[in-house]
């Protein structure tokens, strides 16, 4: 077995796009829950760092997103209190709950993707198919750390001539906001003209040019290929027959545990838990390694 960093990427991609693609259409309390734990258990093990960073952002968005939602909508039964003559229901406080967790789901799910699939990966699979969309969207995933450690940059720079932003009149520090934006504007367009004219150079988009790749298909890949294809398609074949349907208004549906939510729930853990347990493995495996050593 392969650590999920040495995976093909066709693999990793088509993982993503169907935990994400599900995890954004389902609002089933036990499913969001699973695809929540999933997303923060996978974040720890692959991007332990970051996700703290962004825990400490994204915990008093789902918090406030939350409150709003009872604020904007009073469909429900179950009235707790009345707010200016408008009703504060139950089922918009978990519905408001609900929604906050899918988002932050999507968002650590999109933080997995963002760490495992570097900007070559994209770029080998989207090669063949369109160069220029591989380019444009490889220099994009690239160009937000790419600009903020610019302007870290520019900013040291211009503190280091008197041009702080952190001291001085507020004319001053707007002055110095001003110039460092605009330093890091022409820096852009310079970096973009010099990319532009490199990857002309090299040949790229081509027909007959020939590319190196590092990335091979084998048995491993194929094996967990599969399994997630037919882990995806149970829950798209569940879905389409209603049994992962549930509903908060005018109140919350019954959560039943029969066969068909077993089915449901156990594909779906399956599914979501099978990059946590292959990387898992691979940790254990390690440690034992140099145990023995």
């Amino acid at each position: 077995m392969k650590t999920l960093h040495d995976f093909h990427p066709i693999v990793l991609l088509f993982y993503f796009i169907a935990v994400i693609g599900l995890t954004m259409f389902y609002m089933h309390p036990i499913l969001l829950c699973i695809s929540f734990i999933g997303a923060i258990s996978l974040s720890l093990l692959v991007q332990r760092q970051e996700f703290f960073t962004m825990v400490k952002w994204f915990v008093p968005f789902m918090i406030i997103a939350a409150l709003i939602n009872p604020l904007i909508t009073h469909d429900g039964e179950l009235i707790i209190l009345y707010v200016n003559g408008q009703p504060i229901t139950i089922e918009a406080i978990v519905y408001g709950f609900a929604m906050s967790m899918m988002l932050l789901s999507v968002m650590f799910w999109f933080g997995c993707l963002n760490k495992l699939m570097t900007s070559d990966k994209f770029l080998y699979l989207f090669n063949k198919i369109s160069p220029a969309f591989a380019l444009l969207l490889t220099i994009t995933m690239r160009l937000i750390p790419l600009f903020f450690h610019q302007i870290k940059r520019i900013t040291q720079a211009q503190k280091m001539i008197g041009m702080d932003i952190t001291s001085g009149s507020i004319k001053q520090r707007i002055q110095a906001a001003v110039r460092i934006m605009s330093i890091l504007i022409s820096w852009a367009l310079e970096n973009a003209i010099e990319t532009a004219d490199s990857m002309k150079a090299r040949g790229y988009g081509l027909k007959n040019r020939s590319t190196f790749s590092i990335f091979s298909f084998d048995r491993n890949d194929a094996g967990v290929l599969g399994i997630i294809v037919v882990l995806f398609v149970a829950q798209i074949w569940s879905s389409s027959i209603g049994w992962n349907d549930f509903t908060y208004y005018p109140t919350f549906s019954t959560i039943t545990f029969d066969f068909s939510s077993y089915f449901v729930f156990t594909s779906y853990v399956l599914l979501i838990a099978l990059p946590i347990f292959i990387e898992i493995q691979e940790v254990l495996k390690w440690r034992s390694l140099k145990s023995i050593n």
